[in-house]
């Protein structure tokens, strides 16, 4: 528009519309796994960012609403998985529920840490840091070991799965 308004403008508070602008960002889809005093736990989360080369740190962002969040600020170790785009029936399996591992091909690493196999990439990390990010943690993970695999990566946008197609 010629005045740089939106189309759909609204005002801070409404949380609604916060959420789909929220949504216009397509990102990327993770697994974060780690081991727990009940045993391995994973959550999904798509919000994950590279934070530095030198050191290699990455971060991750679980709402502390979710009865995981507790368990991942204490991990000490914890890995960060990128999702395939055939691997989206991995990331339904771990919004609702933590602990399902069945019928995943992984391992546990070293220090206990649930490894997905087949995933596009792998971050192991030790936490560097945890910060207060309102009604989410802000987890900064060193990177300890990476692994990479090709294919495509599973896309989230606007509340619905989907491929990354590149353009001509």
């Amino acid at each position: 528009m010629a005045d740089g308004s939106l189309p759909h403008e609204a005002p801070v508070g409404d949380d609604r519309a916060f959420r789909t602008a929220l949504g216009k960002f397509a990102t990327g889809v993770t697994i974060v796994t780690c081991d727990s005093e009940i045993g391995p736990l994973g959550i999904t989360a798509n919000s994950f960012a590279s934070v530095s080369l030198d050191p290699p740190l990455v971060l991750w962002s679980p709402a502390r609403a979710s009865r995981r969040c507790a368990a991942f600020e204490a991990a000490e170790q914890f890995a960060i998985h990128v999702l395939a785009d055939t691997q989206h029936s991995f990331c339904r399996n771990f919004a609702s529920q933590g602990d399902n591992f069945d019928g995943l091909d992984w391992r546990p690493s070293d220090h206990s840490v649930p490894l997905i196999r087949g995933c596009l990439a792998r971050f192991e990390c030790s936490q560097h840091a945890v910060y207060d990010g309102g009604d989410h943690a802000i987890i900064v993970g060193q990177v300890m070991a990476t692994s990479l695999h090709e294919g495509g990566p599973l896309v989230f946008s606007g509340g619905a799965f989907g491929q990354f197609s590149r353009m001509e």
